[in-house]
């Protein structure tokens, strides 16, 4: 029992990451981070902690006026520690602070950033720290000109800047304009600067540092891994096609982009494609959207990011994984081939255990939240379950109006997908044990 329950790392990162939302929790109920001066509700400051913190994006209340700066910036601090996650943060304040690591943070960094070896993790690290800086500082520097026009100082400008742009580049979705970005609709430069931070936050820091060292030459001589090949094509492949179907669903809708010059039709469009990568941030009406929209945006939600980034979902590698492996079986072959490399099957099993998990805890938070509210339609359950789980924040607004219950629901839900559904339950049931029996093989009739 004692080997059973010892700390291992599933359950070290599975506790920091509640320790944070605690804590994140005090710190929003205390009366200098509420606007009003008051303490706060503790349901309001668990959920805001906990979407803060799983960098999602939903939230029971307004951002801009319910909390002050104070509270506007310990909400800040918790998205990047989400966006970074609990080990990466905490091992780098110890960098900070100069303190050494063993070999049980290596582990726990490894399984955080999904990195499949422990080699040069202070590098690494360093690496991480230093592209997270550079594309949130860049992100805004670029915004606070386009988001003069929204305050009347320019230290109110700034702070807008540099709050939209730490949530857009760790897929938070949070922002403190009662309509999200719903002001911007029209603006090119906000919608095209959100959405690179956007993609550079979800498409993983594996991706961001390997494309950098093929910008400076370093990789001339070897060939590109297929983890950057897969993220790249399929990110690519996501954008373009769910940008096709917003377009073509949406552009004759009058409650959405029906009002909307062409121009701004296609951005709006084009936004919506890559702010369900676990971003959040909405420059239309999701409430308005058709059910077509809807249910393109609960896919693109479910997929989310890639691995080793600050965004959620099953991950697009694993759609990838999964494709690749429906075309190995209609063509006969007993192994997964991508891009002339074969996939381990361990890493099969491992996309396709993330997709049956995922797919059946989402079922189930809808399940739950049927019952505690029997009013809500299915279509905005599925939708708000998936936004959670996914981490990404879009909402039809069921949040801010839902009972107890549910916003107890989401919670967990954000909570599970933001630590992962293998990961979590690693820390549940323990490290598992490998076999040495092998058994005899059986055919089975499948499909």
């Amino acid at each position: 029992m004692q080997r059973s329950w010892r700390l291992t790392v599933p359950r070290t990162i599975s506790l920091g990451f509640l320790a944070v939302i605690l804590a994140g929790t005090f710190l929003l109920m205390l009366p200098w981070s509420q606007s009003s001066g008051q303490w706060g509700g503790w349901l309001p400051a668990l959920f805001t902690s906990t979407s803060a913190v799983c960098v999602t994006g939903l939230s029971v209340v307004d951002v801009g006026t319910y909390f002050s700066p104070f509270g506007q910036l310990v909400l800040i601090l918790l998205i990047q520690v989400g966006g970074l996650g609990y080990m990466t943060a905490t091992t780098f304040l110890l960098m900070l602070l100069g303190l050494r690591f063993g070999l049980r943070d290596k582990v726990a960094i490894q399984q955080s950033l999904d990195r499949s070896g422990m080699a040069q993790i202070r590098q690494v690290l360093r690496a991480i720290a230093i592209a997270t800086l550079a594309c949130e500082t860049v992100g805004a520097i670029a915004l606070f000109t386009p988001l003069m026009s929204r305050h009347e100082t320019l230290m109110g400008a700034a702070w807008s800047a540099i709050f939209h742009s730490v949530s857009a580049f760790n897929n938070a979705g949070f922002s403190i304009y009662p309509d999200n970005l719903v002001g911007f609709v029209g603006s090119l430069r906000v919608n095209w600067i959100i959405a690179i931070l956007i993609v550079l936050g979800g498409i993983g820091y594996p991706v961001i540092l390997e494309g950098w060292q093929l910008l400076k030459g370093k990789r001339r001589l070897s060939p590109l891994s297929l983890h950057f090949r897969l993220a790249i094509l399929t990110t690519l492949g996501l954008l373009i096609g769910g940008w096709l179907l917003f377009l073509g669903a949406e552009h004759l809708n009058p409650k959405t982009l029906g009002p909307l010059p062409i121009n701004d039709q296609m951005l709006a469009a084009w936004f919506q494609t890559v702010t369900p990568r676990t971003a959040g941030f909405n420059t239309i009406d999701q409430t308005q959207m058709s059910l077509f929209a809807q249910m393109v945006t609960i896919a693109l939600m479910f997929i989310g990011a890639s691995p080793g980034g600050t965004g959620g979902g099953v991950k697009t590698t694993a759609l990838a994984i999964l494709i690749g492996c429906t075309i190995s079986v209609l063509r006969g072959r007993e192994s997964v081939l991508m891009f002339q490399r074969q996939i381990p099957q361990r890493i099969v099993q491992k996309a396709t255990a993330v997709v049956v998990g995922s797919s059946f805890t989402i079922i189930l938070g809808t399940l739950i939240m049927a019952v505690f509210d029997r009013d809500l339609e299915f279509i905005q359950l599925l939708f708000e379950a998936v936004s959670a789980f996914a981490t990404v924040g879009l909402d039809l607004g069921v949040t801010a109006t839902a009972n107890a219950g549910v916003q107890l629901v989401l919670i967990a839900l954000m909570y599970i997908g933001r630590v992962g559904i293998l990961l979590l339950m690693q820390a549940l049931l323990g490290d598992p044990h490998r076999s040495r029996l092998r058994y005899p093989e059986e055919e089975l009739l499948v499909g």
